[in-house]
């Protein structure tokens, strides 16, 4: 029996009779009386501290006049209406007062107005709507979904994901119906099964970005495997020994790591951890990928040549030196693009053409690459290097080389001639100093990652007819990668250089030496 089926007086009586009843559900009575739960309750309050005469007195209190709305906001709210069907009063009074509308009146009012003008929705039916749940299981035509949704462009998009989404897919689009279906949100998360503020989101999203934006996928914006900062406090730790931070062991695990991690001020777990170093490309479980250097300089190399390049002056390059191979002139493995049904195969043994050794050296300032072919890695090339450098920068005054500590790096004999060369070139030409980088530290030496873009590049799934073909190659790589720097002095682009795997540029955090080209 509704509130105003009879006298206001009898239908409090009744609610009052029925609720006091023993396992009395106030809810589903609120319900049958057409009331809120927060009326039943204060009606049932009222009853017990004044008693039945508590219900007469309400009978007799005198009617509110009804609230009137100025005639320039009552069009507007009727405007609001038009072009928002589905809005209530509370959305249309919050719109009005953020587009700044004078005398906006409060939420009932505007319904009333609404109501007034019969522009308040029906009252809508679950029923139907449980209906067209049942239906799901069963083919769905457009027809079945509410008429607001007939000529929404994404109507297809709909339907297919309520046929055939996934199980997040279908709870999206149900809560899309549902809004459109005219029912309230309590109602409508109470038959779906969903969360008021999941609720809110689906119908939010296909408001702002449709179906697109809806069934797009969720990614979290602050998973902490894709911080910058905590990637590089990372890497900066592995590629140092642990015996820097006190832990008396060689190698790594993940535990110290973690350690590690806090006391730097950038906490991370283990699993974060291993999906940083996955997506860098790094697998510990193959002994050939070194991540920590055993220098126990390695510190204060690092501090040095960091502040070389920090202060490094108009006249002053820096370069960066190793060499590239020596590699087979063979058919080439490597991932490559093959139709379908077709299989790719390079012989296991097969007759070289010969073997190539390249021996570059990058500027860091310009990032422009010297090479030359060798025979041998001895120190007659690392001096071949140092003369091919001075001549070509003869108009600056001082060359740092930085280099691995692979022996013929480091070798007396290469010493004395740089000694010999400072002191003979006087003011005529650069002077030479030397910054080498720390002990099985590869992965520091920037021009590894120009090997590792040019192994990929046209190296791997290459098959060269001879030597002097494959030359060919690697000198039109470098050449045409010094000419794109020169006209476009930037880390970017998507030419063959662009796949490099790291910037040419120092970083104690990166691992330039890729170990899948290197």
């Amino acid at each position: 029996m509704p509130w105003k089926s009879n006298t206001l007086l009898e239908a409090r009586s009744e609610f009052v009779q029925l609720a006091l009843a023993p396992n009395a559900n106030i809810q589903s009575i609120c319900r049958s009386f057409n009331i809120s739960r927060q009326t039943g309750y204060r009606t049932l309050a009222r009853y017990r501290i004044a008693g039945a005469r508590g219900l007469e007195s309400q009978s007799h209190r005198p009617h509110h006049t009804p609230h009137r709305c100025p005639g320039h906001t009552e069009a507007a709210v009727l405007t609001v209406r038009a072009d928002h069907p589905t809005w209530g009063g509370r959305k249309i009074a919050f719109h009005l007062r953020s587009v700044g509308c004078a005398g906006v009146p409060a939420a009932s009012t505007i319904t009333a107005v609404l109501a007034r003008h019969n522009q308040l929705k029906g009252t809508p039916d679950p029923d139907r709507f449980l209906g067209l749940l049942g239906q799901l299981r069963k083919p769905l035509s457009q027809q079945d979904l509410p008429a607001s949704l007939e000529s929404h462009p994404d109507l297809t998009i709909l339907v297919e994901k309520l046929e055939n989404g996934r199980p997040a897919e279908r709870r999206r689009a149900l809560a899309v119906v549902a809004s459109h279906s005219g029912l309230r949100t309590s109602v409508a998360c109470r038959i779906l099964k969903q969360s008021r503020s999941s609720y809110a989101r689906s119908v939010r999203l296909f408001e702002e970005g449709r179906a697109e934006r809806l069934f797009a996928p969720r990614i979290n914006p602050h998973r902490k495997f894709d911080s910058e900062q905590v990637k590089e406090a990372l890497f900066s730790i592995l590629h140092q020994p642990p015996a820097n931070f006190g832990i008396n062991r060689t190698t790594w695990k993940m535990a110290d790591l973690v350690r590690a991690l806090r006391e730097k001020g950038k906490p991370a777990c283990e699993d974060v951890i291993r999906a940083i170093v996955k997506g860098a490309g790094y697998r510990w479980r193959k002994a050939r990928i070194v991540l920590t250097s055993n220098d126990p300089d390695f510190s204060q190399k690092l501090q040095r040549i960091r502040s070389i390049l920090a202060d490094l002056k108009g006249g002053e390059a820096f370069f960066s030196i190793d060499e590239f191979g020596p590699f087979a002139v063979k058919a080439q493995h490597g991932r490559m693009l093959i139709g379908p049904g077709e299989q790719h195969f390079v012989a296991q043994w097969q007759q070289s053409k010969g073997s190539i050794i390249v021996t570059a050296a990058i500027e860091l300032s310009t990032n422009q690459v010297t090479h030359f072919y060798s025979r041998k890695k001895n120190t007659e090339e690392m001096i071949r290097m140092l003369a091919a450098l001075v001549a070509e920068y003869r108009d600056h005054t001082k060359l740092y080389l930085s280099w691995d500590a692979a022996s013929w790096h480091v070798s007396k004999r290469l010493f004395e001639h740089i000694d010999a060369h400072n002191a003979t070139i006087g003011s005529n030409g650069p002077q030479i100093h030397t910054a080498p980088l720390p002990a099985r530290a590869q992965f520091l030496n920037v021009i590894e990652s120009i090997f590792s873009g040019l192994a990929r590049a046209i190296i791997h799934n290459s098959n060269y007819g001879s030597i002097d073909e494959a030359k060919a190659a690697i000198d039109r790589y470098f050449c045409e990668r010094n000419a794109h720097f020169k006209g476009t002095p930037r880390r970017a682009g998507g030419n063959l250089w662009g796949k490099e795997r790291e910037p040419a540029e120092f970083s104690p955090s990166n691992n330039c030496k890729d170990p899948r080209f290197g």
